[in-house]
Order: C-alpha cells, then sequence, then structure tokens
C-alpha cells in the first residue's frame, strides 16, 4: 500500500473467525476433544462456574455426561453438537457444544426464562407464517416480514436488508419506534459486510451483540487465542463493526440470515437503543421464521416472473400470426411497431435494413440508430441488451435520454435489426451516509480505514441507466427472433414452391444435392469423433499399465463430452445456445454407461432447465465429467457410491455442485485433469469451491450464464 493510496479490501482479509476473546456475557470453556479435559476458556468463569475451572473434565463443569452425548452425534468435523441448560453458581446457563478440530468448545449464554410456553411460541411462528403466505407481493410481504421479526426480538429497528448483484444492500422493509430515522430504500456499500463475514452469515443463521461498548473477555491461556469460534455465536466481534454500530447510535444488535438453496439473499437486521440480550430460543424461533420467509419469497419470486412470462406469451400471440404474410420484413414490421414495442414495454421502437430507419415512439436520429444497429450486429449476437449503452458504446453518452437502454434483435433475413430503446432514468440514490469509508491517517504516517462517521442521508445521481431489461424480456427477445426466422422460412417455402412449380426437377436436385452434402459433413464429423473415442478405448484395453488405461478412459470420457453437443447442435435449430439441463443429462447418461451398472443407480441428477450459449455449455460439460470422474476415483475407495449431481440458477448465474458421501478431499491432486478444470473454470470467469459435505466432498461451480460485455 503506498502512501497516499488505501487497501479498501483490508476488511475482506479481516481473520474475523479467530478474534481470540469472547462478548462477556458470556462464557467458553475449550476442552481437548479426546480426553474431554478443560484446557482453555474465557469469561467469568472462576465467579459463574469453579474457581478451578482449568484442568477439570468438561461433563463436570457442564454437569451432564459428555461422551455420551457426543457418542449420539454423527456429524462432519465442525457445527453445533449439542445443546443444554446447565445451573452455576450464580444462574442458570444455556449450553451449545461446538467442534473446531482436535477442540470441543463449550458456549455458555445467560438463560432467560421464557415467557410463552412451547405451544403459544409454535402457535405464534404458525401465525406469522400464514401472514407471510397472504401477502399479495413482495413489498407488503418484506413489510410484515420487519413487522413480525420486531415483535419477536423487541428491538427498537427492524431492518430486511437484501443484496444487490453488485454486492451492496439496500434496506426493503422497516419497523421501527417512532422516534427513530429511517432507513428505508436506503443503500450499503458492500464493503460494509466483507466477503468472509457474509461466508459466517451462511454458517451461523442467527448473531446477537447484546451491548456495543462491551470488553472483550480474551481466551485464556493466550496461546489458545487462535482457536477457531466461527460455530460460537457469542465470539467477540471486529473492532471496526463495533464502531461501525457505535457510529450508528446502535446499542445492540442481532441479525438473522435469510437464505435461498445455500444462497445468503439477505439478512433481518435489528438494532437497539441500549443493551439488548436475543436469548437462544429466541435465536431459533427468529431462525425458523428466516427460514419460512426465504421460502415465502422465493415463491412470490417465482410467481411474479410466472406471471411476466404469461403476459409477454399473451402479446406475441397477437403479434406473431401476423408476420406470417408475404413481404419483406420491413413492411412487416411496419405495420406492427406499436404492438412490437409494447411488447417490451419500450419507451421506443426502430428497424434498420442496411441505411433504412423506420421507428416509432422516443427514440435518437436515424444515423445514431444506424450506428447501433451496427454495434449489435458487430457483437455477434442474436440477442444483446444492455441498460446503459454507453459503457459499451461511447457515443451513446451523446443520447442516453432517448436511449440508454437498448434490446436489439438481430434477423438473418435482409439483416435486419430490431431495436427497443428505453430512455435514461435519472435515479437519485439514497445511501445510508457517505458509502465510501472514511480514511484516516495513523501516528506512523500511514492511511487506514475507519467506519463511517455519519449515517445521515447521502444521495448519489445515477445518470445514463435505463431500467433493466428482465430475463423474462430477454427471452421474449429470443422468441421473436425465432418467430421471424420461422415466418421468413414460411415465405421462403411458399417462394419456392412457387418457383418449384416452373423448375421443379432442377429445385429439387439442387436441395437434394444439399441435404446430402450437409448429412455427409455431419456424418464425417461424427464417424471421426467416433474413431477418435474407438482408438482410445482400443488403447486403453490393450494398454499393460493401470495408469496409462485410466488415462485414456479419462480422455475418452472428456472427449465424449465435446461430441454430445456436436450431436445436440445439429439435431436442434438453435445452434448458438443450449439447454444446459438436457447436454447434462444426456453426458450423465453416458458416463453411466461406461461406468458400468454398478454407478449408473448411484448418481442422482436433480437439473434445472438454463438456456447457455453453446461454447460456455462444453466448457461446464467438461468440469462436469472431470468432478464425476474424480467422484468414483476417490470419494468410495474403488467401490461405488452416491453422488449427487445439481444444477441451480440465481439470476444471471448457474451454480453446479457435485457431492458425494465418501472420504472427502483426500491429498493434494494436480494432475492434468486437475489443471483442465482450473482453465475451464478460469475460461467461464467461475469460482470453483470445494466444501465439506459432512461426510464426504461437495464441489460447487458458481459462474454467468453469459460472457461478460466487452
Amino acid at each position: 500500500m503506498s502512501g497516499s493510496a488505501v487497501d479498501l479490501t483490508d476488511c475482506d482479509r479481516e481473520p474475523i473467525h479467530i478474534p481470540g476473546a469472547i462478548q462477556p456475557h458470556g462464557l467458553l470453556l475449550v476442552a481437548h476433544r479426546r480426553t474431554l479435559e478443560v484446557i482453555a476458556g474465557a469469561g467469568r468463569l472462576e465467579e459463574e462456574l469453579a474457581p478451578d475451572w482449568l484442568g477439570r473434565p468438561l461433563g463436570e463443569l457442564l454437569q451432564q455426561d459428555v461422551a455420551a452425548v457426543l457418542a449420539d452425534v454423527t456429524v462432519g468435523p465442525g457445527g453445533t453438537l449439542a445443546a443444554a441448560s446447565i445451573t452455576g453458581l450464580t444462574k442458570t446457563w444455556s449450553v451449545s457444544i461446538h467442534r473446531a478440530g482436535e477442540h470441543l468448545l463449550a458456549e455458555l449464554e445467560p438463560e432467560r426464562q421464557s415467557v410463552a410456553r412451547p405451544g403459544a411460541a409454535l402457535a405464534w411462528l404458525n401465525n406469522a407464517a400464514t401472514q407471510f403466505e397472504r401477502a399479495s407481493d413482495l413489498p407488503a410481504l418484506y413489510a410484515q416480514a420487519a413487522s413480525i421479526f420486531r415483535q419477536l426480538t423487541g428491538f427498537d429497528r427492524v431492518m430486511i436488508y437484501r443484496f444487490l448483484d453488485d454486492g451492496a444492500g439496500r434496506v426493503v422493509a422497516e419497523d421501527r419506534h417512532p422516534s427513530l430515522g429511517t432507513f428505508l430504500h436506503h443503500h450499503f456499500p458492500a464493503s460494509d459486510i466483507p466477503r468472509q463475514a457474509r461466508a459466517l452469515y451462511l454458517r451461523n443463521r442467527t448473531r446477537s451483540i447484546c451491548e456495543t461498548r462491551y470488553h472483550p473477555a480474551p481466551i485464556r491461556p493466550a496461546e489458545f487465542a487462535t482457536i477457531d469460534l466461527s460455530d460460537v455465536g457469542i465470539r467477540s466481534v471486529s473492532p471496526i463493526h463495533l464502531q461501525y454500530l457505535k457510529n450508528m447510535g446502535v446499542g445492540a444488535s442481532a441479525s438473522i440470515s435469510i437464505v435461498q438453496d445455500g444462497v445468503l439473499w439477505g439478512l433481518v437486521a435489528c438494532h437497539h437503543n441500549s443493551e439488548r440480550l436475543l436469548a437462544r430460543e429466541e435465536r431459533e424461533a427468529a431462525n425458523v421464521l428466516a427460514s419460512g420467509l426465504a421460502r415465502q419469497i422465493r415463491a412470490k419470486e417465482e410467481a411474479h416472473a410466472y406471471r411476466e412470462r404469461l403476459r409477454l406469451r399473451t402479446a406475441e400471440d397477437q403479434v406473431v400470426p401476423r408476420l406470417n404474410s408475404d413481404g419483406a420484413v420491413w413492411d412487416l414490421v411496419a405495420e406492427v411497431m406499436p404492438e412490437l414495442r409494447a411488447i417490451l414495454d419500450a419507451d421506443g421502437f426502430a428497424v434498420v435494413t442496411g441505411r433504412r430507419v423506420t421507428g416509432h415512439g422516443k427514440r435518437p436520429d436515424d444515423l445514431e440508430i444506424i450506428e447501433i444497429a451496427r454495434f449489435a450486429r458487430q457483437r455477434g449476437a442474436e440477442v444483446f441488451a444492455t441498460r446503459e449503452l454507453s459503457s459499451v458504446l461511447d457515443e451513446a453518452a451523446a443520447y442516453r435520454a432517448e436511449a440508454s437502454g437498448v434490446l436489439a434483435v438481430c434477423l438473418p433475413e435482409d439483416k435486419a435489426t430490431l431495436l427497443w430503446f428505453r430512455a435514461e432514468r435519472i435515479e437519485e440514490v439514497r445511501w445510508a451516509g457517505n458509502p465510501h469509508k472514511a480514511v484516516a491517517g495513523s501516528s506512523d504516517g500511514a492511511l487506514a480505514l475507519t467506519p463511517r462517521a455519519s449515517f445521515e442521508s447521502w444521495s448519489t445521481e445515477v445518470r445514463g441507466c435505463a431500467r433493466d431489461w428482465s430475463l423474462e424480456e430477454v427471452e421474449a427477445g429470443h422468441r421473436l427472433r425465432r418467430a421471424f426466422a420461422e415466418a421468413a422460412q414460411g415465405r421462403a417455402t411458399r417462394k419456392l414452391n412457387r418457383e418449384l412449380q416452373r423448375a421443379l426437377a432442377d429445385k429439387d436436385a439442387l436441395l437434394q444435392q444439399k441435404d446430402v452434402l450437409m448429412k455427409e459433413v455431419n456424418h464425417r464429423v461424427q464417424n471421426s469423433l467416433q474413431l477418435v473415442s474407438a482408438f482410445l478405448s482400443l488403447e486403453a484395453k490393450a494398454s499393460g499399465d493401470p495408469k496409462v488405461t485410466e488415462h485414456l478412459t479419462e480422455a475418452q470420457a472428456r472427449l465424449s463430452a465435446v461430441a454430445l453437443v456436436h450431436r445436440r447442435l445439429y439435431r436442434d435449430e438453435q445452434v448458438e445456445t443450449v439447454d444446459l439441463s438436457r447436454y447434462l443429462d444426456e453426458l450423465i447418461g453416458d458416463l453411466k454407461t461406461s461406468l458400468g451398472a454398478d454407478w449408473a443407480g448411484q448418481i442422482a441428477l436433480d437439473l434445472t432447465p438454463v438456456l447457455m450459449p453453446t461454447d460456455r455449455a462444453i466448457n461446464i460439460g467438461l468440469i462436469l465429467t472431470e468432478l464425476v470422474i474424480n467422484a468414483t476415483k476417490y470419494a468410495y475407495g474403488g467401490r461405488s457410491g452416491p453422488v449427487g449431481v445439481k444444477l441451480e440458477q440465481y439470476g444471471r448465474r448457474i451454480r453446479l455442485v457435485v457431492s458425494d458421501r465418501g472420504s472427502g478431499v483426500t491429498g493434494n491432486r494436480v494432475g492434468f485433469g486437475s489443471r483442465m478444470m482450473t482453465a475451464m473454470v478460469g475460461r467461464l470467469s467461475g469460482e470453483l469451491d470445494q466444501l465439506d459435505n459432512e461426510p464426504g466432498l461437495r464441489v460447487v461451480l458458481t459462474a454467468p450464464i453469459e460472457d461478460a460485455p466487452r
């Protein structure tokens, strides 16, 4: 770091999972996993449990047979193992036991007498879930959730905080004491919740800070200060975060994660002006409630997408039949321009053929429209969509008022281009304080990050952007292109029929020659791929070296992944994109055949349909092939066992999960397959994570559906 710049990623590297201390309202006992002897601790242990706590058996201090409890637990290397209550010297404590490597961590919090009986608590949770279901739309659901969580926690302010695509967050709902100012619709920068904190929000779904001005209770002896406290709810909080809360005027806080299928959607953020403890049973109830909220959010998002698709389909049905008339594309489009504009809810529409332009609604000048059409066709995509045209085309800044957003559909017939325009929407984004962290000078003259000191509403003006094109609208663009192509094909067919009446024999001969040529080309390519595959198979059988046989078999599987895409390209009309789920399903079918009956019955699939560019699908197919091969080779020591393959879509990204229940990661494999996967993941601009499947291995590939705009 230079003397004039500050690294804004410092927060992302802070080891918040090993703070070396806990919050002082609780107690922590660290015991050896095998001997169960207490070897370290934190908090007022002498006053609350026993003066001679160090060195004593954990079971004596917790007043239960810890060994028997652990014997009944079958989980992976981390996580909560057991929970109970004990009576200390001065009060009753709620106990949670966690596993951290070779240590057991006993976390003790003061237990608060529950006011509501269990039956009443369940009835309240059921009523809250019913209110979620009855919410008419997402904003109503968010508002309902903020109110219900405030009833549950009793905090002065409860916010529903949603993470945005760029990592920043936005408060989408709020319930607060009337004396407090509002953060509703305010944005918070991504740096407010660094990456490793988000990982812990996935691991610990509830988090409580009962007093922001506390003094941490260090782990004693100090040699154990580096123990991983990821699963400990009372672990001490980053000083930066505490100062952040104090700058907001917060005396206590709590957060409950909203998780959709393993992805952190957002948080229920709770603030209180004074000290407040969110007891364990309240956190557990909040966690259950947050799970129900996540399901309702997902259901309403899917319902909204379904209604949008239905609207678009209905509008398309009014236009598509009119495209089948004879005539040039120019004339056909000119007749339905208002309807085409309305389908995608655009401010303007234009069709360009060569240097001819006609349009409807608000749009740039004809020369500017011609330049946009040329730019769209040069990109080579059938459908191009952007909400910020000036970010990829500098000249567009001059006419952003008319065309900040553009969706272009490039038609092969007459090299026509259909353009939908959305005008600039000047947006005022309200931030909770200046979104840039303050930079302060330290005693040695260096620059350091400090939390924002003010959270007064701070606005920025965003220009050059239009309303975003939804995934459903982009899909509608693809369908319209296919409709124009089918209409063009119909016109061409009718024209050909008329010409066939004059020269049927010659035309038939030409068509037959073309079909034979195309079939022969496809046949030869397929034969070549099959021949190479056969050679690999023969070499594998003839080789006396098991290692060589294994490599040749893997090479054959990789070749099959490429050959399968080729077969699909010549089987489908759409050659630039494939249905990734169908491709992976057929690919796994080929792998099952090559792996044999023992493995075929063990591989389970859960694939969501996703339309993806062909070249990216090939890379994903190669990665999947490698991951399945690795699972069959290493997970079960040569035996067969369960292997799961799951494909999911989240917005504009996919997540491919390959999991097993085997022995987990063993050794450090850096062979050709690993290098190939690294290269494929890099080509996809994706991430490949290896996670503990408790037991076994869970490998997660996350990647964009399309290449990033250049």
